[in-house]
């Protein structure tokens, strides 16, 4: 496919094997662009880089000078960047009232300050040309769930400076929107698939029916980076209609382990 045939993409948040950001790699890849990949993870970014054609530059997303290496390699390809993803995130859980002041700077670092910073970076490069900033958000930035304050918080924090950014740079052609994936297998989450029961609570919540996939998330960034899309400054909820109900509660989730429990005798 041809669908960014000459144009440069960047996606950070992609050294972990197999996760959202490598999934989203492979389709802009798919689709012609030149993709260059991010993340902390040296040797996982080589081997992806090798293994896909991506062209892998190490950025910790706390860093704005790591960040702004990750556009000039973009630069040094082609002139330009077209398509800049951040699916860079940390899923730290902890109950409110004990959440640590280490870990509460950590996850601001990474999902607010990291995220302001990338589009700061991102907006710069993309002028005079004009481009698409796509940051996955999450569902939970709208609906509610347990343990996850402060990720709730960062990421519906970072939606609304997604849509100051939209309006203020609209009219040197920068899109900018978010993607909201509800429960998604990836590494991030792959404690709560050990738990199948509980991957069955979440099933119910969705009117469709079923379980997002990083697959999804990647159709819906082609669209957004796309020339076709005429968007900017939204929250598209690509999560199967997760956000018309909820997610489960605590007391849900431990019923279905229970019953899951008692089937199995």
């Amino acid at each position: 496919m041809t669908t960014f045939k000459g144009k440069t993409a960047i996606v950070l948040g992609a050294s972990k094997r197999d996760n959202m950001g490598q999934v989203i790699a492979d389709r802009l890849l798919k689709e012609g662009a030149t993709v260059i990949v991010g993340g902390r993870d040296a040797a996982e970014l080589d081997r992806y880089a090798a293994a896909s054609g991506a062209i892998a530059v190490a950025c910790d997303i706390t860093d704005k000078a790591d960040i702004q290496k990750l556009a000039d390699a973009a630069l040094s390809q082609s002139g330009r960047v077209d398509i800049a993803v951040n699916a860079a995130g940390w899923g730290y859980a902890s109950p409110f009232l004990d959440m640590p002041e280490d870990a509460l700077r950590t996850i601001m670092d990474i999902q607010f300050k990291g995220a302001f910073q990338f589009l700061q970076v991102m907006v710069g490069a993309m002028q005079p040309t004009g481009g698409s900033i796509i940051q996955i958000s999450s569902a939970t930035a709208t609906i509610m769930t347990y343990n996850y304050a402060a990720y709730m918080g960062t990421k519906a924090g970072i939606d609304h400076v997604v849509r100051a950014v939209a309006n203020e740079f609209g009219d040197k052609g920068i899109r900018v929107n978010s993607i909201s994936p509800g429960l998604t297998e990836t590494p991030m989450t792959q404690g709560v698939f050990k738990l199948p029961a509980v991957v069955d609570a979440f099933v119910d919540c969705y009117p469709l029916g079923r379980i997002g996939t990083s697959d999804d998330i990647a159709a819906a960034t082609v669209w957004l980076a796309s020339d076709e899309c005429f968007m900017t400054g939204e929250n598209l909820q690509v999560n199967g209609g997760l956000t018309l109900r909820a997610n489960p509660t605590p007391k849900q989730r431990d019923a279905a382990i229970r019953d899951a429990q008692r089937r199995a005798g």
